[in-house]
């Protein structure tokens, strides 16, 4: 049984004391709930693998309490000196080159030369993050492939008794994982996943940041880009016109009429980081209930692509993507 702590200062440091033991804790951040273990610990890391049923090829984000304990583990640029002072604590990851004397274990960052860090906004896991002073390893805290979760409740929906404990925050602001951008190469900075930190917004720090691409690759060079992901049970179709009798609706915007037998407005004001915040409870909420109507796909209609707009695009082409048939499908940081 997976126990359920409260955001107090007892249930952080019973959250803390069982990730320095190896255990693994589950906790809200700004974006999503994500699960934690010590990163410094490759057999703590493995057990991230086993809960979640995650391919073993796709790194992982360490989180930390603050900048000066990331770059600890990294080799910094002065671009992502000045990202960092913009954007941290936030949703962003920056991925850089390995420092010397890293500890982070090489499960965790795949082998790779290189290491995907972030400092979360969240204060309560950022005390967390303080009191065990070590790097966290933390992916999305649900099964590989499936609708992150942005409370405890669908946590436990999840994992329950596959993980030791759960830190319970309360809904994430964001409800978005973080926006990626990698800095191995300082003069060819790349946005690999757009998320919590807008392209406008790293435009104004980096304007030659390239774009993102979709990438088929079988092993990602970074966290959250297998191109199936984020998956409800249920079929996804986008950009939905008209709605069929035995189709959920995943609306944006003013309502409109509809014979939807079951509708999700992610914002009926057309106010994407409202939309944002709402887009996997708003899945999760038409799987399982269109699931008990017998319902046939999630129908979604159109999202501006611009701001959020985009990470929310992203999220949703990755759902509606075609489903592996062995059973690899990634997963979230």
């Amino acid at each position: 049984m997976t126990r359920r702590l409260d955001a107090t200062e007892s249930g952080i440091a019973t959250a803390a004391s069982i990730l320095r033991a190896g255990g693994l804790v589950a906790f809200g951040t700004e974006t999503v709930y994500g699960l934690g273990a010590d990163a410094s610990q490759p057999e703590a890391v493995a057990r991230i693998f086993e809960a979640k049923n995650r391919p073993r090829f796709n790194p992982l984000i360490s989180h930390f309490a603050h900048a000066q304990a990331a770059f600890a583990q990294v080799v910094p640029n002065p671009l992502a000196l000045r990202l960092a002072q913009t954007f941290w604590p936030g949703p962003l990851t920056l991925i850089l080159p390995r420092a010397p004397g890293c500890i982070i274990s090489d499960l965790a960052a795949d082998g790779l030369s290189s290491l995907a860090v972030r400092v979360p906004a969240n204060e309560v896991a950022r005390a967390l993050l303080e009191l065990v002073d070590r790097p966290i390893a933390a992916p999305s805290a649900n099964r590989s492939g499936r609708i992150s979760p942005v409370d405890a409740a669908h946590v436990l929906e999840e994992l329950d008794g596959r993980i030791d404990a759960v830190l319970d925050s309360g809904p994430c602001t964001v409800g978005l994982e973080s926006t990626v951008v990698d800095l191995t190469d300082p003069q060819n900075p790349c946005l690999l996943r757009p998320g919590g930190v807008t392209l406008e917004e790293l435009q104004a720090i980096c304007p030659q940041i390239n774009l993102p691409q979709t990438t088929h690759d079988v092993a990602p060079h970074s966290p959250g880009r297998m191109i199936s992901h984020y998956a409800p049970h249920l079929p996804v179709r986008l950009d939905a016109l008209h709605v069929q009798a035995d189709e959920a609706l995943l609306a944006f915007g003013a309502p409109r009429a509809t014979q939807a037998p079951l509708v999700w407005n992610l914002s009926t004001s057309g106010n994407l980081e409202e939309a944002a915040a709402r887009l996997f409870t708003g899945l999760r909420t038409l799987d399982q209930e269109g699931q008990a109507l017998g319902l046939s796909r999630i129908a979604v209609q159109p999202i501006p692509q611009y701001g959020l707009g985009r990470a929310i695009q992203d999220r949703l082409n990755r759902a509606a993507a075609p489903r592996p048939q062995n059973g690899t499908q990634g997963s979230i940081p």
